[in-house]
């Protein structure tokens, strides 16, 4: 379940005129779980929470809601049929990027993107929260840097960011996402 901070992050971004939009890396949907709208969000590697065909046979993707696996614990086999392209028949997989993978569907990752970028150019003065990604994802980190507005990048270890560009906080996410959330609830 997501944590705390995630919580701290909708707050907030309730108190500013355009709200949040998340761009993030993670598959796990965890942003959604937390309230933010799925409007507002663009995950750049795709989502466990949609499926697409093994073999490509289409651009279209499909709900992963409906695939319960069913493991047996002393062999750690699969009991139950694996999920099946409505299209072709083929196996199905989740819809992530993964790496050296040419048969990815990018073409939902790809509308919230567009969705992301009209947002972005509604918004006057955008600031970048990065959480956890550092310098190690490049995917975030170009994002991040492309978007030529302050970014605050919070990593336990990766933090470090030119000056010119943002500042780096050592730390978890949620441990300073709670200091930062106190100091400013003094200030306002």
């Amino acid at each position: 379940m997501p944590h705390v901070g995630f919580d701290i992050l909708l707050r907030r971004a309730s108190l500013t005129k355009h709200g949040a939009f998340v761009f993030t890396s993670n598959v796990d949907g965890h942003f959604q779980k937390a309230r933010f709208p799925p409007a507002r969000v663009a995950e750049c590697h795709g989502t466990i929470h949609q499926l697409q065909c093994v073999e490509a046979c289409t651009d279209e993707v499909w709900s992963a809601a409906d695939v319960n696996p069913v493991v047996n614990e002393k062999t750690c086999l699969l009991k139950n049929e694996l999920p099946r392209c409505p299209r072709c028949g083929a196996l199905a997989r989740p819809n992530i990027l993964m790496f050296g993978d040419w048969n990815w569907v990018d073409k939902y990752a790809e509308r919230q993107e567009l969705a992301l970028a009209a947002w972005l150019e509604s918004v006057e003065k955008p600031v970048v929260v990065e959480l956890g990604a550092g310098r190690a994802i490049p995917t975030i980190r170009r994002f991040s840097e492309r978007q030529r507005c302050p970014v605050i990048r919070i990593n336990p270890r990766d933090y470090s960011i030119s000056p010119a560009v943002g500042v780096g906080i050592a730390g978890g996410a949620l441990e300073t996402l709670q200091q930062l959330d106190n100091t400013l609830s003094e200030v306002t």
